[in-house]
């Protein structure tokens, strides 16, 4: 486990960083770290899971089945 979350980050990132920090039964808590990076276009991102996104700097924009708005996550909003 890393002694903090942002420990071990390249400001140069060709692929995003995704790694698991825990995991226990049904629970999986993973840092994903992207810099500017999204998907191909027309992909969809299908899962079977539930998830939680705590953004905690920068800023990210998601699209959700079924809303055609984006949701936009900013630190502090």
């Amino acid at each position: 486990m890393k002694n903090n979350i942002f420990s071990g980050i390249s400001y140069a990132l060709p692929n995003e960083i995704c790694e698991v920090l825990c995991q226990a039964g049904n629970l999986r808590i993973e840092r994903i770290v992207s810099r500017g990076h999204s998907s191909p276009p027309a992909f969809w991102y299908d899962q079977d899971e539930n998830e939680f996104v705590l953004l905690i700097k920068g800023c990210a924009c998601l699209t959700l089945e079924g809303d055609s708005a984006q949701v936009v996550l900013a630190e502090g909003a």
